[in-house]
Parts: C-alpha cells; sequence; structure tokens
C-alpha cells in the first residue's frame, strides 16, 4: 500500500434476504449461467468464473455420490415393493420328467410326464396386504431419508464454502500487510540513506515484512486446504472450481434474522423436517409390520391346478388330463413363531416412536442454540465493524506521526498489528454470521426451499399420532 489504509478485502458474499428462510429471489450470476436455451444441455456450474454459495449447493445436490446412494437405496426400496405386489398373483411353472425302473425280471418301464402347475393363493388373512403397506411405507421412509441427507448436505457446503471465503479473505489481509510494509521499508531506507532516519528502524521493518510474508504462505496454505474439502462436497476436482465469492466488508446483520422466534421454527421444524417424517413413516411402517405378523395365524385358501400329460412308454395325446383343487389350511400351533413375529414389530414400533421424541428434543435445542449464535454472531459484526473505524483512524495518526518524527515505529507496528487484526476478526465474525445463519435454516428445515426444481416431487405427509 502506498500511504492507503488497508484496501477492501471484504466483498460481496451474497444477498442475505431479510427474513429468516428466505433466499433472494434474483438468481446468482453463477445460478444464471448453468441455465441453457430448451432442449441444451446446461453448462456446469464449476464453469462459471465467480461461484457463490447457492451455486456450489446446486452443484454439490447435483453430483454429491452420496446422493447417489440415497436416491439407490430408493430404487431398492421400490423394487420391494413390486416383489410384494408379485407375491398377489397366481403363479405359473412348465414342468417336465423324463425317467425309468426296472422290475425284478429286468423289464425297464419308462415314466414320462409333462404340463403345466398354476397356484394362487386366494387369502391369507390379508398378510400380503399389510407386507405392501410395509413395503410402501418403507419407500417413503426412504424417500425422506434421501431428503435429509440433502438438508446436511446443503449445510455441509454453506460451511465449507464460508470456511473457504475466510481463508481467502486471510489471503487478502497478508497481502495487504505485506504492501503496507514494503512501502514503509522503501520510505525508511530513503529516510537512512539522506540521513533522516536509523537502521534499526530498517532492520525492523524488514522484519515486519518477513512476517507478513509468512503470514500470506499459511493463509495460501489453508485456503488450498480449505478448496479440498469444499471440491468433495462438489464432486470436482480442486482445479475445477472457480474462484470463490468474497465475503462483504460492510455487511450488514439483519435484526429480524437475529431476533428469530424459536417457537415459531421449532413448531415447523417438527412438522418439515424429513427426518421427523422419515421416522413418522416407518412407525406406519411397523404397523403394517404388526399386521402382517398377525396374519401369520390366520386360515389360508390356495387354489391348485395342473394340466399334461403322463405316460409310462411314450406320451400320447390320450393321455392328456387336468385338475383343479382348492386347499384349505389354518396352522393351529407354531412353536410361539407367530407371537414372537409380532412382538418384534410392536418393538419396533416403539423403537421408532422413541427415536422420534428423542429427535424432537434434538431439534429444539438445535434450533435454540443456532438462534443464540446468530444473535451473538450479528452483534460481534457490529462491533467488529465499530472497532475497524476506530483502528483505522488509528493507524493513520500513527503513520502520519512517525512520518513526522513524532512517534517511534514500536507505536506504528503496533497500529498496523491492530488493524490487521481486527480486519482478521471482522472477517471471521461476517463469516461466522452466515455460518450460524445457515445453521440455523438447516435445523428449521429450510435450507432445502431454494432447489425445489432439484428436489422430488413433494411428498405425501405421513398421518401418525404425535408421541406414537
Amino acid at each position: 500500500m502506498r500511504g492507503n489504509l488497508l484496501p477492501t478485502v471484504l466483498t460481496v458474499c451474497l444477498t442475505v434476504s431479510p427474513a429468516l428462510g428466505e433466499e433472494s429471489k434474483q438468481q446468482s450470476p453463477a445460478a444464471q449461467q448453468q441455465e441453457a436455451p430448451a432442449g441444451q444441455p446446461a453448462a456446469p456450474a464449476a464453469e462459471a468464473k465467480v461461484m457463490d454459495l447457492q451455486a456450489a449447493q446446486r452443484l454439490a445436490l447435483q453430483g454429491n455420490p452420496g446422493i447417489g446412494a440415497a436416491q439407490a437405496r430408493i430404487e431398492q426400496a421400490k423394487a420391494r415393493i413390486k416383489q410384494v405386489i408379485a407375491a398377489q398373483q397366481p403363479s405359473l411353472d412348465a414342468a417336465a420328467n423324463f425317467g425309468a425302473q426296472s422290475n425284478n425280471d429286468g423289464d425297464i418301464t419308462e415314466n414320462s410326464s409333462a404340463g403345466l402347475q398354476g397356484s394362487w393363493l386366494m387369502f391369507d388373512g390379508y398378510a400380503r396386504k399389510f407386507q405392501q403397506e410395509q413395503a410402501e411405507q418403507g419407500e417413503k421412509a426412504t424417500a425422506e431419508a434421501k431428503r435429509n441427507s440433502q438438508r446436511l448436505l446443503v449445510a455441509a457446503v454453506a460451511d465449507a464454502f464460508y470456511n473457504a471465503q475466510l481463508a481467502k479473505t486471510s489471503i487478502d489481509i497478508a497481502t495487504a500487510d505485506q504492501e503496507f510494509y514494503e512501502q514503509q521499508l522503501k520510505d525508511s531506507q530513503h529516510r537512512f540513506d539522506a540521513g533522516a532516519g536509523s537502521w534499526g528502524d530498517v532492520l525492523n521493518i524488514r522484519v515486519q515484512v518477513n512476517a507478513a510474508k509468512n503470514s500470506l504462505i499459511s493463509a495460501k496454505r489453508q485456503y488450498e486446504a480449505a478448496r479440498y474439502g469444499l471440491a468433495a462436497l462438489l464432486a470436482v476436482e480442486d482445479a475445477a472450481l472457480p474462484e470463490l465469492a468474497a465475503l462483504e466488508q460492510d455487511f450488514v446483520p439483519s435484526e429480524e434474522e437475529s431476533a428469530a422466534d424459536t417457537e415459531v421454527l421449532i413448531r415447523e421444524a417438527l412438522k418439515s423436517r424429513p427426518d421427523m417424517k422419515r421416522l413418522a413413516w416407518q412407525i406406519k411402517a411397523a404397523e403394517a409390520g404388526i399386521n402382517a405378523a398377525e396374519a401369520q395365524g390366520s386360515p389360508k385358501a390356495q387354489l391348485k391346478g395342473q394340466a399334461g400329460v403322463l405316460s409310462q412308454e411314450e406320451l400320447l395325446p390320450e393321455d392328456f388330463g387336468a385338475s383343479l383343487s382348492l386347499g384349505l389350511s389354518w396352522n393351529l400351533y407354531s412353536g410361539g413363531a407367530v407371537e414372537a413375529a409380532a412382538l418384534e414389530a410392536r418393538q419396533a414400533k416403539r423403537e421408532a416412536a422413541y427415536s422420534r421424541a428423542d429427535l424432537s428434543n434434538s431439534i429444539a435445542a438445535e434450533i435454540r442454540q443456532a438462534a443464540a449464535l446468530l444473535a451473538a454472531a450479528g452483534r460481534q459484526v457490529r462491533l467488529q465493524q465499530e472497532s475497524v473505524d476506530l483502528v483505522k483512524e488509528n493507524r493513520k495518526l500513527a503513520k502520519s506521526e512517525y512520518e513526522a518524527g513524532a512517534a517511534s515505529l514500536t507505536r506504528l507496528n503496533e497500529a498496523q498489528r491492530d488493524l490487521t487484526a481486527t480486519y482478521g476478526r471482522l472477517a471471521q465474525a461476517v463469516a461466522g454470521y452466515h455460518q450460524a445463519r445457515h445453521q440455523l435454516l438447516s435445523a428449521a428445515g429450510k435450507n432445502l426451499e431454494p432447489f425445489a426444481d432439484l428436489l422430488d416431487a413433494k411428498m405425501q405427509e405421513p398421518k401418525t399420532e404425535a408421541g406414537k
């Protein structure tokens, strides 16, 4: 720097909406770049010149392998439903048998048969109906588990993105610090050459230049590591990531966000969080499992039929025959297997109900903690912004006094260190505020709202009594 204050090192990160949970109506430049004319593929977000948070989150939702694995589990659940439905249909098999036997006289008789065999379990106490319900509700629970994975992924991307932004800002701060001391080194060298300065000042400033260079090296290393973590979440190579949008220096925390109504958010989260819905569907599936287990002790009716030919010599048309029968059965005793299966299903329901109650408590605590962090982060941002103005003025005075010979280099160094440290604390406060905000959005189950176009269609709501 040439006699100026630290340059603006914190620029616009993303537009923050005035109300919690509402994202900007305008798409980011990176998000707009993804759109393509009808019939043409969209360009990958990683090709954007500058990537903002929402573009990074979109890229993660589209490419993270964990989401692909969750979708594969949904397809498995759908296949299980088809298997249960198929078990309710008639079964038809083709069978053939060719053999021979001999008697005591050494005569050999050939035995041959061929035909079709069919069966249809017409009634089994509605066990298959309940099994189908159980499979369908299990598929809905699996779909909600995928939605919850997406919620957690979006939150993780936000945290990693702001960590990377903070590391990038540290580079800017360290660069500005180095430029300041390099300029001071030139000035002190000129004063020493003119006989108006001391060699000790020259040496001291050289030490400060080296310290600034060391800080810059460390900041670059931290930024590189942060980019690796972000790239892993986005499922792209680090080299494919564009430059990240920078933090906003003059960011003003929203009073409405900082004073979020936690009780309202808790009530909404208990209804809308996908992990809560997943457990509700698991309870419904367990209820169907109880009915299916109890139905194993019901009477069964099965229709059987076969048609074909049977001959001891060779198969002839006149050997054709057919039969049809209706079989009834009722297991009166199975060693307690039916009762044990029903007990297992009841305990599965209890487990899911207890898990849901435990999750309810965790959600309430999570939202209250995130809201408290957000409020504190808002106060920290305002405090650090005020401190920046103070230390900028102090550094300006110290520089003027040093150049006029009215203050020592030690005072200038202290003022410069204070300015650098305060800018760093401001960056940490701004990043911390945004991280706390997205933690609260995630805890309230609202962080997926901007990505409705990438999510599955609205799923059916489970109807489960509270606490059951």
